[in-house]
C-alpha cells in the first residue's frame, strides 16, 4: 500500500465502478447528440482545471461522435476546505462556443456556486445549448438548484479525494474515490 493510499479512510467507488459510469454517461451523451452532431451541429466539452480534467478525459473518449475539448481555470476555494463563494477566472476558454453544443464536464457538485457562476458566464457567450455531466453530486442541505441530467453517482458529504480531486493538490492521481482521513485535513 502506497503512502497516498494509506491516507485514505475508506474507498467509496472503486476504479472500476467509475469506469463504468463514466461509460454509460458517455454513452448517453452519444445518443442525446447524435442527431446534433448529424446536422453538423459542434459539441464542446469543457472542464475546470484541474479537479475534472481527469473525468472530461475518459469522458471524452466515451462520447462517440466529434467533440471539440476546452479548459477553464476557476478559484474559489483558496487554500481551505471550503468554497469561500469568490469566484475568480484564472484560465478562460481557448475556443468561441457561441452557436456550439456545450457540455461541461464537472468532478463535483458540492455548494454549486462555483457551477452557477460558470453555467451564467457561459450562456452569456450564446451558446446553442449548456447541459451539465458531473462525475459526484454530494449531498449537502445547502446546494445550489443545479439542473444536471447526467450524474455519475451521489455521494456523502464527506470530504472526498482521487480521480481529480484533491486535497492541498495531493491525490489526484488516485485511480478510485475514497474519503481522506480527518487528521490529514485538520
Amino acid at each position: 500500500m502506497s503512502s497516498v493510499d494509506q491516507d485514505v479512510e475508506e474507498i467509496l467507488y472503486t476504479e472500476d465502478e467509475i469506469k463504468q459510469r463514466v461509460a454509460e454517461i458517455g454513452a448517453a451523451l452519444t445518443e442525446e447528440y447524435a442527431e446534433r452532431a448529424a446536422r453538423g451541429e459542434e459539441i464542446v466539452l469543457i472542464s475546470v482545471l484541474r479537479g475534472a480534467a481527469i473525468f472530461m478525459a475518459d469522458l471524452a473518449r466515451e462520447i462517440k461522435l466529434p467533440v471539440e475539448m476546452d479548459y477553464m481555470a476557476i478559484s474559489s476555494y483558496g487554500s481551505g476546505t471550503k468554497s469561500s463563494g469568490v469566484v475568480r477566472i484564472l484560465k478562460d476558454l481557448s475556443s468561441e462556443i457561441s452557436g456550439k453544443h456545450v457540455i461541461v464536464a464537472e468532478d463535483i457538485l458540492d455548494s454549486g456556486l462555483t457551477l452557477t457562476y460558470l453555467l451564467k458566464n457561459l450562456a452569456s457567450r450564446e451558446p446553442l445549448s449548456i447541459e451539465v455531466a458531473t462525475l459526484l453530486r454530494k449531498n449537502t442541505k445547502a446546494q445550489a438548484k443545479i439542473d444536471c441530467k447526467h450524474v455519475g453517482f451521489e455521494c456523502p458529504d464527506r470530504f472526498i479525494v482521487g480521480y481529480g480531486l484533491d486535497y492541498a493538490e495531493k491525490y489526484r492521481n488516485l485511480p478510485y474515490i475514497g474519503v481522506l482521513k480527518p487528521e490529514i485535513y485538520q
